[in-house]
């Protein structure tokens, strides 16, 4: 008898005890068999896939695209005809066009605030010279400063909520902005709460509780009316209702799911644009159908990060997990909420832009999402929009910046300036120094002959001058004419190109 071979006496054993052993001609027979019946079941088993995979789930370019064309978005992504640099946004020296909307986040996280993220802040700048912020969160007033926005102008600011996040750094501007010129009252816009006590209007009158002693210090300088407070407190319930109305701005407001009544959504519209800014909240559908036909729409995302956030921080994985629940959208539901509203560009913000996590939230966003997107993060991500195009940077914002000073048209506003009145009259000051400092404080000062150079020796006046005025001609009328020569020496540039051009024909 031959003796089996290896794989024989492989196949043999496995064939188990008791059983016929077979020959190597029937095992391979046997394994030719097997093998073919298993390639025509893979081979049906393919097709059979190929034919029920949905068109959606197969590999596509959502925009179209042609042959080595790379990286294609959608033809309306290009640059706006008012940019000064399609690369970069340069605070200050660039001029809006008519019709144009300029987005800026100012701040884009919710904690930890970081050097590369303040709190949640949009500013929304239309070419009507109008400009709205929506939340004002904790750090952004540096971010606003070094984007070239004085102070002084910054007013009608739109509260989502009333979390600290998103108001944290309005008291700050409401101590020094009368300081710095704004002698009229502030304005804010928020919800209404279920009970009064949960309204903006009793949290700005606890802001002015808090900032008496500043205030009332403060009040020995030309302050006005800066100290006054407009609230527009609307109904969070009214859903879709018109919160602001003027100069062909209309903004619009509805509820949203975040741990307690009083969380907001706004729709800004003017000139055929639109903008969304859903603060936060639960993906909802109310949201669905008050964002359709909008331009930019941004929403939150907090990714479901409970495990790695326990790793990191040592919290309990429960209290990231139940708060999203509560109060957030997970990266799923953003990008199924984008697939529904079907925006020009998707933008999500108030998210810790960790470097590890972006692509895998926009793998989830993607899972139900294929259109324009992108990130609202970090600080300061600028987006130009018109009906034609719509264009991303962002900004070159100064380590040290320094406040900038109001446009002419700004001065109209702030100083109730007319071609024939350049003259400005200072608030006279409500509380002399002598009724705010004991005598033995206000005269305890060291004699300031004593550390002046004789040369530079200014006698100390402690007072503001009652009924002072000053002409803000020259102030006004330089900016002006720099802005005026900047806008001529660029049209001679473009004329010289054109001729240049015409010439070589």
């Amino acid at each position: 008898m031959k003796p089996e071979s290896t794989k024989e006496k492989i196949i043999n054993d496995e064939a188990g005890a008791g059983q016929r052993p077979i020959s190597r001609r029937e095992a391979l027979k046997a394994a030719g068999l097997a093998g073919a019946a298993a390639l025509s079941t893979a081979t049906v088993s393919s097709a059979q896939t190929a034919e029920e995979t949905p068109a959606a789930a197969q590999a596509k370019n959502p925009y179209g695209g042609v042959p080595s064309g790379g990286i294609t978005l959608p033809a309306y992504y290009r640059p706006t005809p008012s940019l000064v640099s399609n690369n970069v946004y340069y605070p200050g020296q660039e001029q809006l066009g008519p019709d144009e909307m300029r987005i800026s986040f100012i701040g884009s996280t919710p904690i930890p605030v970081t050097r590369a993220q303040a709190g949640t802040c949009i500013m929304v700048e239309l070419g009507n010279g109008k400009r709205f912020f929506f939340d004002f969160g904790s750090g952004c007033v540096r971010n606003i400063i070094a984007m070239a926005v004085p102070l002084s102008v910054v007013n009608d600011i739109f509260f989502t909520h009333l979390h600290v996040d998103h108001y944290a750094d309005l008291p700050y501007l409401f101590a020094f902005a009368p300081w710095m010129g704004r002698w009229k009252p502030l304005r804010v816009h928020g919800p209404s709460g279920r009970t009064p006590a949960d309204g903006i209007k009793t949290m700005i009158e606890g802001m002015k509780m808090m900032t008496r002693w500043h205030t009332d210090s403060f009040n020995a300088c030309p302050i006005g009316d800066g100290y006054e407070v407009e609230v527009n407190e609307f109904d969070f319930r009214d859903d879709n209702g018109v919160c602001y109305d003027m100069d062909g701005v209309t903004i619009r407001h509805w509820r949203r799911s975040h741990t307690k009544d009083g969380a907001s959504a706004y729709r800004l519209d003017w000139n055929g644009l639109a903008f969304v800014w859903t603060g936060d909240g639960r993906p909802d559908e109310r949201s669905l159908e008050l964002a359709k036909g909008v331009d930019v729409f941004v929403t939150e995302v907090q990714p479901d990060t409970a495990n790695l956030q326990a790793m990191k921080m040592g919290m309990p994985s429960v209290i990231m997990s139940t708060t999203i629940d509560q109060a957030h959208s997970p990266h799923y539901a953003v990008g199924y909420m984008f697939d529904k509203i079907q925006p020009r560009l998707a933008m999500v913000t108030h998210t810790t832009y960790d470097e590890e996590l972006i692509p895998e939230i926009t793998a989830g966003i993607r899972v139900h999402y294929s259109g324009l997107f992108q990130f609202g993060a970090p600080d300061v991500v600028v987006v130009n929009v018109t009906k034609d195009a719509i264009w991303t940077r962002k900004a070159a914002i100064p380590d040290a910046g320094s406040m900038a000073r109001p446009s002419p048209a700004e001065a109209v506003e702030l100083f109730g300036l007319t071609p024939t009145n350049l003259k400005v009259t200072f608030p006279n000051p409500r509380n002399p120094l002598a009724d705010q400092l004991e005598a033995e404080i206000l005269n305890g000062d060291i004699d300031p002959k004593k550390y002046y150079p004789p040369d530079v020796y200014r006698e100390p006046n402690k007072d503001y001058p009652r009924d002072y005025t000053t002409d803000v001609r020259e102030m006004a009328l330089v900016k002006a004419k720099q802005a005026q020569t900047r806008l001529s020496e660029k049209a001679a540039q473009i004329q010289a190109v054109i001729d240049a051009i015409e010439g070589g024909k």
